[in-house]
């Protein structure tokens, strides 16, 4: 069973940086597509950044040129470097990853971004 596990969320101030980690259990490079998605209270979960295997990262328009995703295949590990931070950042962050039909998920970890 692959699972998904995210660490490195907490609480940071606007402008502040964060870098959030998504640990595989399997090869990373075994997945089609890795990416990270978010859910803000009352609101739907959405694509954040995403990578497929062969190709360079896709941002979603909200953070663009302020998040940056990375891969380190030894570590099996996915990263979400946040830099700039706004409170409208502020969600639980789900690392997701797809090999197929197959889509899998972590359980999600909480960014908030206050002063």
């Amino acid at each position: 069973q692959v699972q998904l596990v995210e660490s490195g969320g907490g609480l940071v101030r606007p402008g502040g940086s964060l870098t959030i980690s998504c640990a595989a259990s399997e090869n990373i490079f075994f997945f089609n597509t890795m990416g990270w998605y978010r859910q803000a209270p009352g609101q739907e979960r959405e694509l954040v950044a995403s990578i497929p295997v062969a190709d360079s990262p896709k941002y979603a328009d909200s953070v663009k040129g302020r998040f940056t995703l990375s891969r380190d295949g030894a570590k099996k590990t996915l990263y979400l470097q946040m830099n700039s931070l706004e409170p409208e950042d502020t969600a639980v962050y789900f690392c997701h990853a797809r090999v197929a039909s197959r889509v899998y998920w972590g359980r999600g970890i909480q960014v908030t971004v206050s002063s």
